[in-house]
């Protein structure tokens, strides 16, 4: 006798409702190449976080590159367009220079690819842009081909460099090289840590190359909220630098090391950046942004913020040993606090920007234009021959840290616009 086949009571009747619909990852910003960028972004670190790093990098790691090209694009029409292509520079090298300076795989993807990345109007002008990662993390800048170039050229020993040191460094940490090919035009964007970090707001910040010929911020910069200001006016306001003994000894002795090997590699031209934020003026800025932030999600009025996720903390810490300051720079890298003697408490990030510059025939032939028209001034002009550029800046900084505060100097960033 055949028995009944009995049917598991947990499927019970079958429902004929609307059809389950994956959820999607939808990459909406304001322009079509970081849209792409995004897309790009999220399939690569997707499909080389299903692959174990290699043990050791070979030769043709350094040359290697993943490329994808879309056609028809169907998904997410209203941000993405329907031809695109993106190329992935040495994904494996880049990956391992991530891991030396301790940016995790899923923080890399969750900052990039969460929000859309925000162009810096204070960074940004005409083809020269620089974009920002929704919690400041990461900066992608727009760069040209024979930036691209050139980062290929010394991407050996640049990695190379970064693996002696432990990731400790002042260099712009280079993290991922991109090229996106939206509607016939390539833009190449690359991808690094930014110096002035996520959490704390910059008041102030120099650019600073140790040269005086032609090294002041112009009357248009000046009217900016945050102007970017150079050698003359840091010189002019007579500000100091003030760091702890030891920090003024770590930070010379990282920038001696890190010149040394941007000479090795015929580099110059590259600035010290030094952004500088105020922390009493910080912590009021926090208390008017929290009062103002309680005030619009008031449940009377009907509003209520929605504040992104925090991305997962770097395992890998600064350059600079950490001192007990009560401030909280644990996953700010460029990050050193002021000294005890310090007027008033500042926190200093301070890293190396724009080392691509080699000095060749057009370098040598600009040095020899500007030694004929500034003579006897022509050593403190910009364009010089990398050992002499990079011990003018040695010089430059040394000079302008102290241990405590000396006679007239300033201390106090201005008043926010």
């Amino acid at each position: 006798m055949a028995s009944k086949k009995k049917t598991p009571r947990s499927l019970g009747k079958i429902k004929h409702g609307k059809p389950l619909i994956p959820k999607w990852k939808v990459f909406r910003a304001k322009e079509p190449v970081v849209s792409v960028f995004m897309w790009g972004v999220n399939h690569t670190i997707g499909e080389l976080m299903h692959v174990p790093p290699p043990g050791l990098l070979m030769p043709d790691d350094f040359k290697a590159f993943s490329k994808i090209k879309i056609d028809y694009h169907a998904f997410n029409k209203d941000n993405m367009p329907s031809h695109f292509k993106i190329k992935d520079y040495c994904p494996n090298v880049f990956r391992n220079i991530r891991e030396q300076f301790g940016v995790d795989q899923s923080e890399y993807l969750t900052s990039l690819t969460s929000y859309e990345p925000e162009v810096d109007p204070h960074e940004s002008s005409g083809a020269s842009r620089l974009f920002v990662s929704f919690d400041r993390k990461f900066v992608i800048k727009v760069v040209d081909s024979e930036a691209v170039a050139e980062i290929h050229s010394i991407l050996r020993q640049y990695h190379g460099y970064v693996v002696e040191k432990h990731g400790k460094t002042l260099l712009p940490q280079f993290l991922g090289l991109y090229r996106i090919t939206v509607d016939g035009n390539e833009t190449y964007l690359l991808v690094m840590r930014n110096i002035f970090g996520g959490k704390y707001n910059i008041h102030k910040k120099y650019d600073l190359k140790g040269s005086t010929v032609q090294r002041q911020a112009s009357e248009k910069e000046k009217t900016k909220d945050l102007p970017t200001l150079k050698d003359i006016d840091f010189l002019e306001e007579n500000y100091k630098i003030m760091l702890p003994a030891d920090a003024k000894e770590q930070l010379l002795a990282l920038l001696k090391c890190d010149t040394e090997f941007l000479t090795r590699l015929h580099l110059m031209d590259y600035s010290l950046l030094v952004g500088i934020h105020d922390v009493e003026q910080g912590r009021k800025e926090e208390a008017e942004a929290l009062a103002a932030q309680q005030h619009s999600s008031d449940p009377d009025s009907g509003e209520e913020i929605q504040t992104p996720p925090d991305s997962p903390v770097p395992s890998v810490g600064g350059p600079f040993i950490a001192l007990n300051t009560g401030l909280n720079l644990d996953d700010e890298f460029y990050g050193i606090p002021s000294s005890e003697d310090s007027p008033k408490k500042m926190i200093y990030f301070i890293g190396l920007v724009d080392i691509l510059t080699y000095y060749g025939v057009k370098k040598r032939t600009a040095s020899a234009a500007k030694t004929v028209k500034y003579g006897s001034d022509a050593e403190h002009i910009s364009t010089v021959k990398p050992e002499q550029y990079a011990r003018r800046l040695m010089e430059f900084v040394n000079r302008n840290i102290c241990l405590q505060p000396p006679q007239g100097s300033q201390q106090q960033p201005p008043p926010s616009g």
